[in-house]
């Protein structure tokens, strides 16, 4: 080969150096999957926000909705995530704004969820529904934390509306109110037409198990940003 030896294997080192470089990043995770992401809500804004494509097909009889967040600094967690529909704004609405406790809204009834989110960490919370005499449960870290009936019974919740992450609608799809928006992260939204069983919730905000929304689940495909809300790798469960 004459002098193209040495050359030939040094460069080989390189390449085999950036390829190992690329693939371990010194701490061996596993290749981010699409739904391993975080949306970061920096400050309040009445623009950034994060709209589901997925829209609800059907009338809803029964849901559990989960979600990680991570709150920013008070007072209040602000706006998950809310639901409107033609002619009701507040079909679906989780939120904690002021001084006010967190609330479940279905069809503009509210009840008050005993989860408190001051800590600055990560949290996995849920919520179930049923219009079965509008009997709802809280989670929160996979623990039910309260329970009640008679929040909107008999009502299902109307498909064709507008799912939006981190404002509150006051309009189908629009009207954000500064005051009621969410800051801190979010991620692995995931929306079930039926109630889970407090062992299927325990084993999601554990990580031993991951069930996927059949109304919406959590993939980079099925959500889109706006206002220049920055969205950042992240695994819950492998933090």
């Amino acid at each position: 080969m004459g002098p193209r030896g040495p050359g030939h294997s040094k460069l080989e080192t390189v390449l085999t150096q950036l390829h190992h470089g690329n693939t371990d990043h010194g701490n061996h995770k596993k290749p981010k999957s699409p739904n391993a992401f975080l949306l970061d809500f920096p400050m309040r804004t009445n623009y950034m926000y994060a709209r589901m494509k997925r829209s609800v097909v059907n009338e809803i009889f029964a849901l559990t909705i989960c979600v990680r967040l991570k709150g920013g600094t008070g007072p209040g967690l602000g706006t998950p995530f809310s639901y409107a529909v033609p002619g009701q704004a507040n079909e679906l609405v989780l939120i904690e704004w002021g001084s006010n406790p967190m609330e479940l809204l279905i069809n503009d009834k509210a009840v008050t969820m005993p989860i408190t989110m001051k800590d600055g960490k990560w949290h996995h919370v849920c919520v179930t529904w049923s219009t079965r005499d509008g009997a709802w449960e809280a989670y929160q870290d996979g623990v039910k934390k309260g329970s009640g009936q008679n929040l909107s019974s008999w009502h299902p919740i109307k498909p064709g509306g507008v799912f939006i992450l981190g404002q509150e609608q006051d309009t189908m799809g629009g009207r954000f109110d500064v005051n009621q928006s969410f800051m801190g992260e979010l991620s692995d939204l995931q929306f079930w037409s039926r109630v889970l069983t407090p062992s299927e919730i325990y084993s999601q905000a554990t990580c031993a198990g991951h069930l996927e929304g059949d109304v919406m689940s959590w993939s980079e495909e099925s959500v889109e940003l706006h206002g220049g809300l920055g969205e950042f790798p992240f695994d819950p469960c492998h933090q």
